[in-house]
């Protein structure tokens, strides 16, 4: 079985390999890092480190590393497509295969082709609305009302889908064009002759763009009080509701910025937000919030705060976002709900309260434990003894969604103080209704082949002037201002499936739980040690080659894409020119970046096999340099300071070429000064050595 490259590198966009990793070495975080005990070799002192930045891992003792793939063929003994299909089928994907027909392969090409096609329709359809929008006082007047600049309705890419039923035949040569009605732009009505109109009229338009900046859909809503008030573009080959996020594309950088995602409910929420300081705020697409469009955010921060309206209809989306969260919600990750007054969506209170009010809300939500317990309690009177039980059956598939972990095991014991029980007989009871549902769910299932499991030995800009409000004519295409619960460990020492049950101990996780004053050690049994103790001092590092300015330089850029947002032309123009393999690996790294948008070290890892630059690239990310990690801003200072030095260097050079051509060439000389200029500015901003 031959799978395809490609999946492999989207595999490993969509696993989490601290999760993985996590299923079978007790992780504790460390910085940006998280650090075990290595299961590869014999230690007593943590030296295995897990990076989510990267996506990979590394031991500073034995020297092995790799991605989330890796780590179950070296540690689980599973083959390469035994831990590709066993990570797919973790994150919900197909394993495709090489060895297929020629005929299929033809039509997978083709699709590949129709949705190229289909992001290209999108965006032309996008361009026309912005230019009718220009043209519409009626639809900036509506803009200008909300609050919306003209800055911001650029960054979005704001448009106006005008009246009439075909204005889109004005834009594409054939309305007829099959293309029109598979992008969800142009309805077809079957039962009118097969009589073609425009999906989107009269209404404001929020082009709807994927991670990449490719084109998928919009959503439209009235000027007025007509319903349907919104109106978003049906399901199609290049747009899924359930795995997309309205303005995650523009808050890419804004999140990694502040710290968190703001997930609200509508488009206007996210304008406006963006509007009033809080351009980190993303929004569903209509739908309830999933587990996917969680995940999907995950990558870019640790922190999400969903924010509803406080009415009965914004509880229920948030008790939708909770089953989305649970099975995300691991110890180092925050995860809160903010509801505002019955009357106030984030733009009203905003308005109304200020952004320091709003800010504070925010920092006060409510946490994801708080609302689990707040959820499950909801219409139980827990001064009855039918209440709690009623309570304690409705908080079994919240609490057994949650990831092992110290969270889930504190939410057991309030639970069961909230039931009048202790934790130990809450767990067999859970325990006991799960098996039960096990058996009814194996009675009405088809056979199924076990696999093996480890055991614990394995342990718009506009033509006139701008007015007050930044709006005016503009004839350039918008752009971006920023650029499970696991199995039990049974009393047998197997570990449970996927989906498996808890067990005596009442932790649905796939590690040994603690016991009191003891740890599980690799070989076998318990080791005595405190189990809230510090881990003990890091080993000291082995010494590694001294890297050079461009090996730093890749390092960073290697392990953080989305610096390659914030560079200039001259930084640009000087990693390109670097000697050797470092110039064209600059340039492999920018064109990746163009098109697929920042991707973790470990997914570049999989893009470089056989590639003339990966020799130097797993040179400069393996070894202890390459684990260093730090706050982002101080990293990209770091970054700032090396380019800056590296131009100096090259100006150094241009030098003392000049001098040599100043008896040929007089204006050798002018060319000598003007660099003599660029030099002192950039020595100006340097840090000085120490």
């Amino acid at each position: 079985m031959t799978i395809p490259q490609s999946f492999i590198q989207e595999l490993l966009t969509r696993v989490d390999v601290v999760d993985i990793v996590g299923r079978y070495v007790q992780l504790k975080k460390g910085g940006a890092n998280f650090m075990g005990l290595c299961p590869f070799h014999g230690e007593k002192s943590p030296s295995f480190s897990v990076s989510p930045a990267k996506q990979f891992y590394h031991c500073f003792g034995c020297g092995k590393n790799g991605n989330a793939i890796s780590f179950l063929m070296d540690h689980a003994g599973m083959g390469f497509v035994e831990a590709v299909q066993d990570l797919a089928q973790s994150v919900g994907l197909q394993v495709p295969d090489d060895d297929i027909s020629p005929q299929e392969k033809e039509r997978a090409a083709a699709a590949r082709q129709k949705q190229a096609t289909l992001n290209e329709v999108l965006e032309k359809a996008a361009d026309a609305y912005r230019r009718h929008l220009r043209e519409s006082q009626r639809a900036i007047g509506y803009f200008k009302g909300r609050g919306v600049s003209g800055a911001v309705a650029k960054r979005y890419g704001l448009g106006y889908a005008p009246e009439g039923w075909r204005s889109l035949a004005s834009v594409f040569p054939s309305y007829d064009d099959p293309l029109l009605e598979e992008s969800g732009l142009v309805i077809v009505n079957d039962e009118d002759g097969g009589k073609r109109y425009d999906r989107f009229r009269d209404r404001v338009m929020f082009p709807i763009r994927n991670v990449k900046g490719e084109y998928i859909g919009f959503g439209g809503r009235v000027l007025g009080d007509d319903k349907p008030k919104y109106l978003n573009s049906p399901e199609t080959p290049v747009f899924h509701k359930g795995r997309e996020l309205y303005g995650l594309f523009e808050a890419r950088t804004p999140i990694r910025e502040a710290g968190y995602a703001l997930v609200t409910e509508g488009y206007m929420d996210v304008v406006a937000l963006a509007q009033l300081g809080f351009p980190n705020a993303v929004a569903t697409l209509g739908t309830a919030c999933t587990p996917e469009h969680v995940q999907k955010l995950l990558r870019f921060t640790d922190a999400v705060v969903f924010s509803f309206d406080g009415d009965s209809a914004g509880r229920r989306a948030a008790r939708k976002a909770l089953d989305g969260a649970l099975p995300h919600a691991t110890d180092t990750r925050s995860i809160k709900f903010l509801f505002l007054p019955a009357e106030h969506d984030p733009d009203s209170f905003i308005r109304e309260h200020g952004t320091d009010a709003f800010a504070r809300h925010v920092e006060q939500a409510t946490p994801l434990s708080r609302f689990l317990v707040e959820a499950a309690s909801e219409g139980c009177d827990l001064a009855t003894a039918e209440g709690r039980a009623h309570m304690a059956s409705n908080a079994r598939p919240l609490w057994t969604a949650l990831p092992d972990g110290v969270l889930k095991r504190q939410l057991l014991g309030e639970l069961a103080e909230l039931t009048q029980l202790n934790a130990r007989d809450l767990s067999d009871l859970w325990g006991q209704a799960a098996a039960r549902d096990g058996v009814r769910a194996a009675h009405h299932a088809p056979p199924q082949r076990q696999q093996p499991r480890p055991t614990a030995d394995d342990a718009p800009s506009w033509d006139a002037p701008p007015d007050a409000d930044g709006w005016q004519p503009h004839t350039e295409s918008a752009g971006p201002a920023y650029d499970p619960g696991y199995g039990s460990y049974s009393h047998q020492g197997g570990y449970g499936g996927q989906n498996g049950h808890s067990g005596p101990s009442g932790y649905g996780g796939s590690k040994p739980p603690f016991r009191k004053g003891g740890d599980w050690k690799s070989g076998g049994g318990w080791k005595k040690r405190d189990k809230d103790a510090p881990w003990p001092p890091q080993p000291r590092l082995p010494r590694t080659p001294a890297m050079s300015r461009a090996d730093h330089a890749a390092r960073l850029l290697l392990s953080h894409m989305a610096f390659l947002e914030e560079l200039t032309h001259d930084d640009h123009t000087i990693l390109a020119a670097q000697p050797g393999a470092h110039g064209p690996l600059f340039a492999w790294l920018e064109a990746q970046f163009h098109e697929h948008g920042p991707l973790a070290w470990a997914v570049l890892r999989e893009s470089l096999r056989d590639h003339e630059c990966e020799e130097l690239a797993v040179k400069v990310m393996t070894g202890s340099h390459a684990q260093t990690e730090g706050e982002l801003h101080e990293l990209r200072l770091e970054l700032r300071d090396l380019l800056t030095r590296m131009q100096i260097e090259d100006i150094k050079e241009q030098q003392k070429v000049l001098v040599l051509q100043v008896a040929q060439d007089p204006s050798a000389l002018e060319r000598y000064r003007a660099l003599a200029e660029k030099r002192k500015e950039l020595e100006q901003i340097a840090p000085k050595t120490t």
